[in-house]
């Protein structure tokens, strides 16, 4: 398959590597130095582009790409109320898009497991819950994608929350987010249920870039052939 990058940091480089291992062909390489690539024949011939950039350029990447005609595997967060445009275009113009807000395969089953364990914890009220998440000095969105999508998954059912709150003086119906920045920390989300006699906690701790960069390889790889919108639903069906 060939591949094209789209930002080419920690992430791109890691990716990289991990594609090349698969017998993958990186035919293009674009980072904020060479954006005119775009519109190289290299970009054009590519078979899915596999974009880690920023949040302030994720759409001008995923615009230049669906002009190219390019699918794209994104993992860019912090740009989703831009989304709306994204899912048009896949609709309307036949243009092909994944979306995680974590490639992680851990993550992704974390994801189905805080579900989970949101619906058993609907029917116990005497517990509150709340959400830690560590990520490295570097990223810029805070909540992180991650922890917005594991809000979601409590407030989708878990009756007593309504919505996510980043402080430290939520309302009753609100979830609470605690976002931490330190090091070069790949990422750690804890979600805690206390009551006044116990408190029960799930956490997923990554220990390197490796999981996402293999998780988005591995969405490339089923991106191929396929048209629409995705997410990382479409590729684990548990």
């Amino acid at each position: 398959m060939k591949i094209a990058l789209i930002g080419y940091g920690k992430m791109g480089r890691t990716i990289e590597r991990i594609a090349l291992s698969r017998g993958h062909e990186i035919v293009s390489v674009i980072d904020k130095d060479n954006q005119e690539d775009f519109n190289s024949d290299a970009f054009k011939s590519a078979d899915v582009a596999i974009e880690f950039s920023m949040p302030s350029v994720a759409m001008d990447n995923y615009r230049r790409a669906f002009a190219a005609h390019v699918p794209v595997v994104a993992g860019t967060t912090g740009w989703l109320e831009n989304m709306p445009e994204i899912k048009e275009a896949c609709e309307k113009e036949g243009q092909t898009f994944f979306y995680a807000s974590n490639f992680s395969i851990g993550v992704n089953i974390f994801f189905a497991l805080n579900k989970y364990l949101a619906k058993i914890m609907n029917n116990y009220p005497a517990y509150n819950v709340r959400m830690e998440e560590t990520h490295h000095i570097h990223k810029l969105d805070s909540p992180s994608g991650t922890a917005i999508t594991l809000a979601e998954g409590i407030i989708d059912n878990l009756d007593r929350k309504s919505s996510w709150i980043e402080s430290d003086s939520p309302q009753p119906d609100q979830l609470e987010i605690t976002a931490f920045r330190r090091d070069e920390v790949p990422g750690i989300h804890t979600i805690v249920y206390e009551s006044d006699v116990d408190t029960i906690s799930i956490t997923h701790d990554a220990k390197s870039r490796e999981g996402f960069a293999l998780g988005a390889v591995v969405a490339a790889e089923f991106l191929k052939g396929k048209k629409g919108f995705l997410t990382m639903e479409d590729l684990m069906k548990f």
